[in-house]
């Protein structure tokens, strides 16, 4: 078996957002936010449909969107990319679909509840180490929860995620597991298949059931995605050799080439050259 990869666009839609989608959804968030806990027991997919095939790819991510049995809303986005100001849109598409629920002349006990799932492929909260993290209003210096608390935004980070297949336990550990290694297996492993809504969503993904051109669309948005982190990496890598650079500039008058070569990680003929550059 070949599995497409959950976190392109096209495919993480086609999973938890389509037609069929309603108990692989069900499990998904039960899973990611109530601790696998069966407290959803039903949901309306909101548009579920495909999305449709895009000539000029837009940046990586989607919202499936889901309102629950008491209202509320949820709003799901798998984001691959490290874009600038990532967190605020977060909270700009939350703030959105919050607001944009009353209608002319409607008051604001019409407003449900939010919640906004967040997976990214990449850390986002570096000083913490939680896997997930769950945020809404509270009172700075006592820790007061909101009365109307309304809005709540959960983020699950999966490059923190380092269990190997043997130490999946809960609903959880087996869909992140999924969300981040489908694309690398080559069948269904037994711990997950147990679990029918995840075995759905394998078949979902398996890759004999698309058709040409739903392969042809997954494969221009992984290609997309590679060339855009080849981007961000080279962007970060001449940021890192200007800094050493800018170090090594400083230093020209105070040590020899092999010593600021050491210091910096520049080569000595890209000292040198520095050297030369002053003259």
């Amino acid at each position: 078996m070949t599995f497409i990869n959950p976190k392109t666009d096209y495919a993480f839609k086609k999973i938890f957002g389509s037609l069929d989608s309603k108990g692989i959804l069900i499990s998904f968030l039960n899973a990611m936010i109530y601790d696998g806990n069966p407290t959803i027991q039903d949901l309306e997919i909101i548009n579920p449909n495909l999305p449709p095939k895009i000539t000029g790819l837009k940046d990586t991510y989607l919202d499936v969107k889901a309102r629950l049995a008491d209202d509320t809303l949820v709003i799901i986005e798998m984001q691959v990319l490290n874009v600038e100001s990532f967190g605020k849109r977060v909270l700009y598409n939350a703030a959105k679909t919050y607001a944009s629920q009353l209608q002319k002349g409607q008051g604001y006990r019409m407003l449900q509840p939010v919640i906004a799932l967040t997976l990214t492929d990449f850390e986002m909260f570096e000083n913490s180490d939680r896997l997930i993290s769950r945020f809404v209003y509270k009172e700075v210096n006592t820790n007061l929860t909101y009365p109307d608390n309304d809005l709540e935004l959960v983020f699950i980070e999966l490059p923190k995620f380092t269990k190997e297949l043997s130490q999946l336990e809960t609903l959880a550990d087996k869909w992140i597991y999924f969300m981040k290694y489908a694309n690398t297996l080559t069948q269904i492993p037994q711990t997950m298949d147990i679990v029918p809504e995840i075995h759905q969503a394998f078949d979902i993904a398996n890759q004999v059931n698309l058709n040409p051109d739903e392969l042809e669309e997954l494969e221009q948005q992984e290609m997309f995605i590679y060339d855009q982190q080849g981007v961000i990496i080279k962007a970060e890598r001449e940021a890192r050799k200007e800094e050493k650079m800018a170090i090594a500039r400083q230093l020209l008058d105070r040590l020899d080439d092999e010593t600021i070569s050491q210091t910096t990680g520049l080569s000595i003929q890209e000292i040198r050259n520095l050297r030369s550059d002053r003259i």
